[in-house]
């Protein structure tokens, strides 16, 4: 695997393309609006990828993949505390910013833009760790993705992953609903099973994206299909001084809405 860093050559061998698919375009469609919301993103900033930081532990010398990295913050961040990564984005947009900021840090990471499902020109068994920081739930190809990761992990490599909890978040108007305002508001169960897939902006944004509900029984039949083993399952709770940021952190004391996984190959 060659040194993709630079704008002349992320996007991989012109002998082929990047797979499309329902994926693909959606995420592609977002543009700059899904960067300003994913930077100024209360949750994202400061619970969830802190949680996944810290669930991964010490990644010092490790060899880490950071499928559907978006504008590359967790590459960014595992970089700077000495991993070695590889940062893989199926939207074009979000890569050009990731390969960007990596060059104002100074920080070495290879770039690419593919489907998941499909990581051409990347090689087998390279990688101490997958992460797929809340992105599992969005793919079209749930286990063509996961059999990607699979092929790519080491022998006893490992796949850490962050998903809306299949239980409490959903689509909300005939899914997984909310009653009431506040930290005291509920979640009221319509219906678990469907729908399965739907188009809505992002909180706060503008632009349609494809949302699709995966049960946890779907998560885990898939993961053993493919060869994983789970290894650990967390449920998060926000911290008192997480709670202190705003109401709706402070609702993560009661209801977990992010679920995380740690399997091994």
């Amino acid at each position: 695997m060659s040194n993709c860093t630079d704008t002349g050559s992320w996007e991989g061998s012109a002998l082929k393309e990047m797979k499309q698919d329902s994926s693909t375009i959606a995420w592609n469609a977002m543009g700059d609006e899904w960067l300003e919301l994913v930077r100024k993103g209360e949750s994202r900033n400061c619970f969830i990828m802190p949680n996944m930081l810290k669930f991964m532990g010490d990644v010092k010398g490790k060899r880490i993949l950071d499928l559907g990295c978006g504008e590359g913050g967790y590459s960014r961040e595992l970089t700077k505390r000495g991993a070695r990564l590889v940062s893989v984005d199926c939207s074009k947009k979000a890569i050009e910013y990731a390969i960007a900021f990596a060059k104002e840090e100074n920080l070495h990471i290879e770039h690419f833009v593919r489907n998941s499902n499909d990581l051409f020109d990347i090689e087998s068994e390279q990688f101490d760790i997958v992460l797929c920081s809340m992105m599992l739930m969005d793919c079209e190809d749930f286990e063509g993705t996961l059999k990607e990761a699979v092929r790519v992990l080491k022998p006893n490599g490992r796949l850490f992953a962050s998903v809306l909890h299949p239980c409490f978040d959903g689509n909300h108007e005939f899914g997984i609903g909310r009653q009431g305002i506040g930290v005291d508001r509920q979640v009221v169960v319509k219906n678990y099973f469907k729908p399965k897939e739907w188009e809505a902006p992002l909180p706060s944004g503008t632009v349609p994206v494809i949302w699709r509900h995966r049960t946890l029984e779907d998560y885990v039949k898939t993961f053993l299909k493919v060869g994983l083993t789970i290894t650990d399952l967390n449920e998060p709770r926000a911290s008192d001084d997480q709670a202190q940021i705003s109401a709706a952190m402070a609702w993560l004391k009661k209801i977990p809405l992010y679920l995380y996984w740690e399997l091994k190959k």
